[in-house]
């Protein structure tokens, strides 16, 4: 096996090393006071401010190299870090930061143009400012009250020009900004200034996009996470609307909580009475009303079969499987209003599953003889209050059927009448 003879070396000799391969050390310090002694000669004259931004970014100063530091910057004054805020030499700051700002709307929205035009004008500072705003939230406590406020309304504003994705405000629900109401505070100003500015539909959007609509109550200290004081502590800020969505998303955790329950004691074979005193017990602890129980009890039991593809024979498996659970659903269907919501439901799962279509009549004819739909609500459904999907295949299933109640009321009326 053949080896490879070194190259001999001259002893003493002197490697040199080519300019392009020297690692440039890393001067974040040097960088801020440069910048700082550019911003400093600006004084507080935005417009000299921006082109001094535009130009020296395209010469003297590496903004793709200390672009956090630039932002750190022009939001504080100095560097942010653990300790709060760091001047430059002789305790110089920026004058013309985001927090030497006057905490106004229209001095604020004189700083968001600032951060747009540098935005605009070096792109590959796009990204880096997402990821630098989330460092910056996390050193919160450090800043003074008023800073804060300046802070949670200048990301309102960056929100909503598309300077920031609102996934960024789900930084701030941590520990150590929650437990003494930082984070709070900051994201209520935040919506407030959304709501201001904007309206009720960018507080909605921004929620949306970031994932935070089930997740408000995170904000709050772990003794305060209760409907109650959420809905105070949004009233008093004006964002009662907020209390609403926060309402909805509770409950749509809580028909969760139910449906999960139901699909288990079903697939643990409890009997329909073991599962109605359960969901009695459940819907009493959560305030669910029986409309809406009966829609999920429906589902629930309908999901827990696997359905023959032959849809002559799906008739038989599902009347089966409904008279086994006929008295669960019944306990629910206590009022007009319950039992419209259940016939609903079942006109759309049979429209949904097409080896039903023609099982409706069977169904309906099921429940009520098993006392769970009367026929008031049949004819009231008949009538006026079917749904779109499918009706003209359902009305005429149904047709003898009605037909059939029509005249037993008018047999039953004529009966009375002679004696």
């Amino acid at each position: 096996m053949s080896q490879k003879t070194e190259k001999p070396v001259l002893s003493g000799q002197r490697i040199k090393t080519r300019k392009r391969d020297e690692k440039e050390k890393f001067d974040a310090t040097g960088f801020r006071d440069q910048l700082l002694q550019g911003l400093i000669d600006c004084g507080t004259d935005l417009e000299a401010v921006a082109k001094y931004l535009d130009g020296a970014g395209g010469t003297k100063l590496d903004y793709r190299r200390y672009g956090e530091t630039l932002f750190d910057v022009l939001i504080s004054g100095g560097i942010i870090g653990t300790s709060g805020v760091t001047p430059g030499d002789g305790g110089k700051l920026a004058p013309a930061s985001v927090f030497a700002t006057e905490n106004t709307m229209e001095a604020l929205k004189a700083q968001e143009i600032l951060f747009q035009r540098v935005i605009r004008r070096f792109k590959y500072l796009e990204k880096m400012f997402d990821e630098q705003i989330r460092k910056v939230y996390t050193y919160m406590k450090q800043f003074t009250p008023e800073d804060r406020v300046k802070l949670a309304r200048m990301t309102a504003l960056w929100i909503s020009n598309g300077s920031l994705n609102p996934t960024v405000l789900s930084v701030i629900a941590v520990e150590h900004l929650v437990k003494d109401n930082v984070a709070l505070e900051f994201i209520l100003e935040v919506f407030d200034t959304m709501k201001q500015e904007k309206g009720m539909k960018e507080v909605y959007s921004a929620l949306k996009k970031s994932g935070l609509e089930s997740r408000m109550m995170e904000f709050f200290p772990m003794n305060k996470r209760t409907r109650e004081y959420f809905k105070s502590v949004f009233e008093e800020r004006q964002l009662g609307e907020l209390v609403k969505l926060q309402n909805n998303q509770a409950s749509q955790e809580v028909k969760k909580d139910l449906q999960k329950a139901v699909t288990d004691a079903l697939a643990e074979g409890k009997t329909a009475k073991e599962i109605t005193n359960e969901v009695k017990d459940f819907s009493l602890r959560n305030n669910l009303v029986e409309h809406e129980v009966i829609v999920i009890l429906w589902s629930t039991v309908m999901s827990a079969v696997e359905w023959n593809k032959k849809e002559e024979l799906v008739a038989e498996q599902a009347l089966k499987h409904l008279r086994t659970y006929s008295t669960l659903l019944e306990a629910f269907a206590e009022t007009p209003k319950s039992q419209l919501a259940l016939m609903l439901r079942v006109q759309d799962f049979c429209y949904d599953n097409m080896n039903f279509m023609k099982v409706f009549q069977k169904i309906v004819l099921l429940l009520y003889k098993t006392d769970v739909l009367s026929e008031d609500v049949i004819m009231k459904w008949y009538k006026d209050s079917h749904a779109a999907k499918g009706k003209s295949v359902f009305l005429e299933q149904m047709k003898k059927f009605i037909e059939w109640l029509q005249n037993a009321e008018e047999e039953s009326e004529s009966g009375e009448e002679e004696k």
